[in-house]
């Protein structure tokens, strides 16, 4: 019996796609990116990208659990002395790229390196409904359905 590796050209990508209103942010993003490394699927080769393409909407309306929304705070440096910035999930939410989060939130639960950007590449969020991959004819993936701990009770 020989170990089945994949080749880049032997994988296939399916479209997914995935509504974020209500959803918890960590749940949902350890989902996502579960499908965007190919995890899911019996083929999984660790040195190649063969996970699907995952969209999500309704970015702005994803849920945070306890008091995330005002107290997580996302840092960044300029580069310059004195330069550490801040701003809360609450600040980002209500603001201009409220995708932000959810993108984070992906971004940080996918290795670091080559492949992690490739596969990072695969991922695109929106902050309302509106998606520009109507003809890739993606399938709806229910994050909601897999867990009752997955939606955010208010």
């Amino acid at each position: 019996m020989k170990t089945f590796s994949a080749k880049p050209a032997e994988v296939e990508k399916k479209w997914l796609i995935v509504d974020a209103e209500g959803l918890v942010l960590g749940r949902m993003a350890a989902v996502i990116a579960t499908y965007l490394r190919g995890k899911h699927k019996p083929t999984f080769t660790p040195h190649v990208d063969c996970g699907d393409n995952v969209i999500v909407v309704n970015a702005e309306k994803v849920g945070l659990t306890g008091r995330k929304r005002e107290n997580k705070t996302y840092y960044w440096h300029t580069g310059h002395p004195g330069g550490i910035k801040e701003r809360t999930a609450d600040k980002i939410l209500d603001g201009a790229h409220p995708e932000r989060v959810v993108t984070k939130a992906v971004e940080r639960m996918i290795s670091k390196g080559p492949l992690g950007r490739q596969i990072m590449k695969n991922l695109r969020v929106y902050a309302g409904t509106d998606h520009p991959h109507a003809a890739q004819d993606p399938v709806v993936l229910d994050i909601a359905a897999m867990n009752d701990k997955n939606t955010r009770s208010n």
